[in-house]
Parts: C-alpha cells; structure tokens; sequence
C-alpha cells in the first residue's frame, strides 16, 4: 500500500528532504522513505523534528519525550532510532530499558519529565497546576514545558504515520 520511495521513484517535492537525510545520515531510512509518499508530511516533520532538537530542553530530556511517545503510540521504528541516540548520548541501559517498558525512571529528573509528557496527553494538555508545578520543580520551565508540546506534537505525527505506512527498521 505505501511505497518505500527512492530518490528517483519519490515525488519530486520529497526528493530535497531524502537528500538532506541520506546526507546527515549516510543512508535513506525506511521510514523516510515511506513517509516520502508526502512531501507535506515528510518535510513538515524534518523541520519541526530540527526545531524540537534546537529547543532549550537538553538532549537528554528530548529523548525522554521521544522515548515516552514512541513507547505509548507503540513505534518500534522510533523506539529503536532513539535507543541509538540515548547510547550516543551515552545514557544508561538501565535508563533505556526503563523507557522501553514504560517504567519509572531513577533520575528523578527525567522522570519528572517522563510523567510531564504522559500527564500531557492524559489530559490533553489540560495539565493540573499542581502537575505542572511538579515540573517545574525539578529546574524547568514554562518554555520548557511547552516545548514538551512541541515534541509530543512532532513525534505523535512520526509514529502515527511510521504505524500507518508500516515502515521497518
């Protein structure tokens, strides 16, 4: 049903975006590759994936929210592309694996983080003052917490269309 595009069989308006990719990357993922069937989609994630990574939020708790909303919308293609990047971050395999099974995390930290990203989609985003200040208490801020919004929106996108275009690893 969907196509794992290449460069030269993917609409011309995706093509920029998968050599942009295949440049940063040294290869064209699957996912990409599927996602390519929208130029709309595929470009609109690259920018507002690149915009969360410039966020004020450090990469760590980046990939907490990644982590949390690929392991809730259930995306192995984004489990296991941000398991690689936790590594290189050089975070533990206990930290990982807690993610992986959506457990609580030792670092109290992240895992405030963690619980602010699930506390976000429970209520959809109707986060209680006492929630939000639970955040807050662990050396975030207002711009940090809507730039869990701004993850949770990138990477709800990400896995729905990577579930929908059934890309692999």
């Amino acid at each position: 049903m969907f196509t794992e595009h290449t460069l030269d069989s993917a609409p011309p308006a995706s093509r920029r975006a998968m050599e942009s990719t295949v440049k940063r990357l040294g290869h064209l993922p699957p996912a990409v590759a599927r996602l390519a069937a929208s130029p709309h989609l595929l470009d609109g994630f690259l920018r507002l994936s690149a915009a969360f990574e410039a966020t004020t939020l450090d990469p760590m708790a980046r990939e907490v929210v990644v982590m949390t909303v690929a392991t809730r919308n259930g995306c192995h293609v984004c489990v296991a592309m941000h398991t690689g990047k936790l590594r290189a971050l050089g975070a533990s395999e206990e930290l990982i694996a807690a993610l992986c099974e959506e457990r609580a995390l030792h670092d109290e930290r992240l895992e405030a983080v963690r619980q602010f990203t699930l506390e976000v989609f429970r209520t959809a985003g109707a986060v209680g003052d006492a929630e939000l200040r639970a955040f807050l208490a662990h050396g975030f801020t207002s711009q940090n917490a809507l730039e869990v919004v701004m993850g949770i929106g990138t990477y709800t996108m990400s896995t729905f269309a990577n579930r929908l275009t059934r890309a692999e690893l």
